[in-house]
């Protein structure tokens, strides 16, 4: 049988909507953490957000989207706060991932931001350090939702040795095709699914629910 690849939407930032998008039945909601982003929610609003994540979906996990995140963000971090996942957007080491990993007790998803098909040699680096890996296209400036697509030509034959988000430009759209092709063990999803930064279209979601779960069942 042929499973549909887990789905996470990314840059929530009302807990209706995390609610909402829970029911629906993905399997992972993102807060970013990351001050510069339009999707940015502060600390003191996180835990509400998962709250409600969490009464919406058990199954649900939550996820805190950081760029090289300091010792400085203390308890921000500790899954306390609501999430059990930290991905990090910046430049952690493996050493970094296994040392975040110990110290808060979440499991580390760590993003790729893919410039070159050299980038994907990275992989290797986090294979005993990391849950998952998440590929997204490098854009100047700007660490993920820009909704910009990695060359499909790049992701031909890659088979790293844990499981990997693909994120950039997935939505209802192509994301059955997207499946089709590269096989990934999720999908990120932010900006195509969005009225504006930060306020996902739910109707839009279900969609995307939609044709995620079909794609598997019509492979069958």
């Amino acid at each position: 049988m042929l499973l549909s690849p887990l789905l996470k939407i990314c840059g929530l930032r009302q807990p209706a909507q995390a609610r909402a998008v829970a029911q629906m039945g993905v399997d992972a909601l993102g807060v970013i953490a990351v001050p510069s982003s339009p999707r940015w929610l502060a600390p003191e609003q996180r835990l509400e957000l998962f709250q409600a994540m969490s009464a919406g979906g058990r199954r649900c996990r939550g996820v805190l989207v950081l760029a090289d995140p300091g010792d400085e963000l203390g308890a921000q971090l500790e899954p306390s706060q609501g999430h059990q996942v930290l991905q990090l957007h910046g430049r952690e080491s493996p050493g970094r991932c296994r040392e975040l990993a110990e110290r808060t007790g979440c499991a580390i998803w760590k993003a790729l931001r893919i410039r070159s098909p050299d980038d994907l040699e990275r992989a290797a680096d986090y294979g005993d350090v990391v849950e998952a890996l998440l590929l997204d296209a490098w854009v100047p400036d700007q660490l993920g939702g820009s909704g910009r697509q990695i060359p499909g030509a790049w992701l031909q034959g890659f088979r790293p040795r844990l499981p990997w988000w693909l994120a950039g430009g997935v939505g209802p759209s192509n994301a059955a095709e997207l499946v089709a092709a590269f096989h990934p063990d999720g999908l990120d999803v932010s900006s195509s699914v969005e009225r504006a930064p930060g306020e996902k279209d739910l109707d839009l979601v279900r969609a995307l629910v939609t044709v995620v779960r079909g794609a598997a069942a019509g492979a069958n």
